[in-house]
């Protein structure tokens, strides 16, 4: 076995020999935390791991760490339009509310690695559609300074070129369990062991659930598995995502173009033709009217995801520019659809290895065709840039993956979940209360291959509102021992096309480190862990505590001192926005006692009581909407009404008032729970509320 030294480095965005460990034919390595594939959650997952003090093992299918900003070459990342929004008077920037303070540090450290015109700017790139993009090395630099102290203290085993090749499983009282993982060397076939407390399936294509006979789901299913209405009462295995080789290239002088190229097949097999590919991109400006936007200019193919930029202009597109081809489809006025480099025919997931292969090799072709297209079409000063690929053409080391197969979770998020249509006038799609973190992508980005009885949501059904990620579709029905990670968890067809995007997979590794993290600590079954309310609010505390957002506020950083009381509790369903049409928690707003009546019930959990006839003359079932935890507190001895008869709702409540409800509903926590809240008669701030109900909460669980 060789293994890493403490003396690592990297260049060009590649780890150095020393970083990597390669097992002989029947070796067996322990660890606490395996975590099997190269995708971005994978890396994150990783990270968040060694974060917290666990050794992990990591095993990818290639030397380059970072999944789709690095191996799939395309470090021009999806946001949503909150996580780039400005900061305002009432807001915060998109940054602090809509992603972790990891995640922020890795995009400000690209920024830094690759600065313009001698200053560091927000979009390094200037691409049209990412306002985030950098090179692939640059990314992969940014990823590797993370991981090179846990690689140098030997926290962190990492294993290039190798695949799950089968999952070692005993029962333990009637339940599977995961102990480990038997692994292939992909360049010399020999098979290797590592067993581990916890497994993490991160594979990009859920290779770990089909190696392992975990029950899953393969493309779109059948209404009768999800209940998701808008699909047909059969299971559609066959319709997948397409995939897309993407392909990095460098806008030259002109003269100085390098052709890749033309493929076999080209003009003569009719999915690499002539009438595949297009070199512009049109607009619809009014119903009849179209914009045509050539291949270099601002609002071109070239520009959509700009990687770098030769010259300070945002839009201007300047000899030197480098971007990444990755181009799906769109309309033209005499076409209604054309295409890029995307690859439609065939799927790689639920087919045998050699048919997988077999498309690969074709969407290979297929983006190099495309190239040649573009430099045989008007676009001839365009060089392949295989330095930022660690390629020789400038096309990805791999497929960029758009859905896996996905593991039978405790909690399937639905189409019903997300599209705007389930949610009328509301700011956010399904609040989980058991969310680990936060996803927005504008809409349902379906990228469906060639295969027939694809079902395309429209209107509202196809947009996405902020969403969260459930625990419970991190952990498999009927496997103990594993975590679902990546585009593996509790997704379906549908939904997976807007938590794929390159912020929320990130999270999506965040929070299963997170999960692998605390099965390790506790020694308890991830499924425990996420069905057990003491669990699962302890782990969404240390998760806000570290910065990481678990429900949609626009006005509460996660540097906020007051965040993860905030964020839990509005989790937990206790104290949320006042107006569910915004996405405004109003940290310095008053707070009735209405409000502070149900947020005390809930809190506690007290079971419901109710009077024969209501108690207070101005809190009347069917009129105010707090009657139930409003005559609960009352049947508890907790509260008093404001004169003879009434209560007054809507009056505002002081601290002095919310000190003596905590002090008779829990006397235990009084102190701790007003230890950074004074106890007088100002109005009490909805921070507080959130700030003193936290140890309220803390105090029912035991934790």
């Amino acid at each position: 076995m060789s293994t890493a030294p403490n003396v690592i480095t990297q260049r060009n965005g590649v780890l150095a020999e020393g970083a990597f460990t390669r097992l002989a034919r029947g070796a067996e390595l322990s660890c606490s935390i395996l975590v099997v594939g190269g995708s971005t959650a994978a890396y994150t997952a990783t990270l968040t791991a060694l974060r917290l003090n666990l050794d992990v093992c990591l095993v990818q299918p290639q030397k380059v760490v970072g999944g789709q900003f690095t191996a799939q070459a395309l470090p021009a990342s999806d946001d949503g339009d909150l996580l780039q929004a400005k900061a305002t008077f009432y807001t915060v920037d998109g940054e602090e509310f809509a992603i972790s303070r990891t995640q922020r540090a890795f995009r400000d450290r690209q920024r830094e690695l690759q600065p313009v015109g001698g200053k560091k700017v927000p979009n390094p790139g200037g691409g049209w559609v990412s306002p985030l993009a950098t090179t692939t090395v640059v990314a992969a630099t940014a990823m590797n300074e993370a991981l090179l102290p846990y690689l140098r203290d030997g926290r962190l085993t990492l294993i290039p070129f190798a695949e799950p090749a089968e999952v070692l499983k005993e029962t333990v009282n009637g339940r599977t369990k995961v102990q480990g993982v038997v692994c292939r060397d992909t360049q010399t076939g020999h098979p290797f062991t590592i067993k581990a407390k916890i497994t993490v399936e991160a594979t990009d294509l859920g290779d770990l659930l089909e190696v392992g006979d975990i029950p899953s789901y393969v493309g779109q299913e059948a209404r009768h598995e999800t209940g998701e209405a808008i699909l047909p009462e059969d299971a559609r295995p066959q319709c997948q995502q397409s995939i897309t080789f993407d392909v990095v290239v460098e806008h030259t002088v002109r003269g100085k173009g390098v052709p890749i190229g033309k493929p076999d097949g080209f003009e003569t097999e009719p999915w690499i033709g002539l009438k595949e590919f297009t070199s512009t991109f049109w607009t619809k400006a009014k119903p009849n009217q179209w914009q045509r936007w050539d291949f270099f200019s601002d609002f071109g193919i070239f520009r959509y995801r700009r990687l770098l930029r030769a010259q300070p202009h945002e839009k201007k597109v300047s000899p030197g520019d480098v971007a990444v081809l990755n181009w799906g489809t769109s309309s033209e006025p005499d076409r209604a659809f054309c295409c890029g480099n995307d690859y439609r025919p065939g799927r790689l997931v639920g087919v045998s290895r050699e048919e997988r292969a077999f498309h690969i090799q074709r969407a290979r072709q297929r983006a190099q065709a495309y190239l040649h297209y573009l430099q045989t079409h008007g676009a001839t000063d365009l060089k392949p840039r295989g330095d930022l690929t660690w390629t020789k053409d400038g096309i990805a080391l791999e497929p960029y993956i758009r859905e896996a197969r996905r593991g039978m979770a405790l909690t399937t998020i639905r189409h019903e979940d997300v599209a705007e249509t389930f949610f009328p006038d509301q700011a956010r799609a399904r609040c989980f209360d058991d969310s680990v973190g936060i996803g927005q992508y504008h809409y349902l980005d379906l990228h469906g291959n060639d295969a027939k009885g694809h079902v395309s949501p429209r209107g509202k059904d196809v947009v996405a509102l902020p969403f969260s990620l459930p625990l419970g579709s991190l952990v498999p029905k009927d496997t103990d021992g594993l975590v679902l990670s990546a585009k593996s968890l509790g997704t379906t067809h549908i939904t997976n096309a807007a938590y794929r995007m390159h912020p929320m997979e990130w999270a999506i590794g965040e929070a299963s480190g997170f999960l692998a993290v605390f099965a390790v600590w506790t020694g308890l079954a991830p499924r425990q862990l996420a069905t057990e309310e003491k669990h699962t609010r302890k782990i969404q505390g240390f998760m806000a505590r570290n910065g990481i957002p678990i429900f949609w506020f626009n006005d509460i950083s996660h540097n906020d001192p007051d965040f993860e009381a905030i964020q839990v509790l509005a989790a937990a369903g206790i104290v949320r926005s006042e107006n569910p049409k915004n996405l405004t928690f109003r940290p310095y707003a008053p707070v009735n006692r209405a409000v502070v009546a149900t947020a005390l019930v809930n809190a506690l959990k007290l079971p419901t009581t109710l009077p024969d006839k209501p108690t207070f003359i101005d809190v009347v079932p069917g009129q105010h909407w707090a009657y139930m935890p409003i005559e609960t507190l009352y049947a508890h001895g907790m509260i008093a009404g404001v004169g003879k008869d009434r209560f007054a709702p809507d009056a505002p409540i002081t601290r002095e008032q919310l000190s003596f409800l905590v002090k008779r509903a829990m006397p235990e926590v009084y102190d701790k729970a007003f230890a950074r809240t004074p106890i007088d008669r100002q109005n009490l701030q909805r921070r507080e509320l959130s700030r003193v109900l936290y140890e309220v909460l803390k105090g029912r669980l035991e934790i």
